[in-house]
């Protein structure tokens, strides 16, 4: 907290506003860092964010799993909601990674 006070020239900062300006900086720095990666890396780092989604998924299911068992609903729904994204996500991952692979493989004649 001391940090956005900072750098809000001493004025205190609503958490909101501070948590929704880091939050659009990750979106700039996201857009940057993924459209200046080469063709040659892009299927290795599809297999990282493929794993990555994998423990992702983990979360999602024992959040889903933590609100059937008397917890809050918005847990269930919030974790059905993570599992159907990281699904696609997942899947969609492999679908790219297996069609770039297809590209360097020798064409028959």
């Amino acid at each position: 907290m001391t940090l956005a006070i900072i750098l809000a020239g001493g004025a205190a900062v609503s958490p909101l506003v501070f948590q929704l300006a880091i939050f659009v900086l990750a979106i700039f720095v996201g857009y940057y860092v993924v459209w200046s990666v080469t063709p040659a890396l892009h299927t290795p780092l599809m297999a990282v964010t493929n794993a990555i989604s994998s423990v992702i998924i983990v979360g999602a299911l024992i959040a889903v799993a933590a609100g059937t068992k008397g917890g809050s609903p918005i847990s269930t729904w919030t974790g059905v909601i993570a599992v159907a994204l990281c699904a696609v996500n997942i899947f969609g991952g492999f679908l790219v990674t297996q069609r770039m692979l297809a590209m360097y493989k020798k064409k028959e004649r």
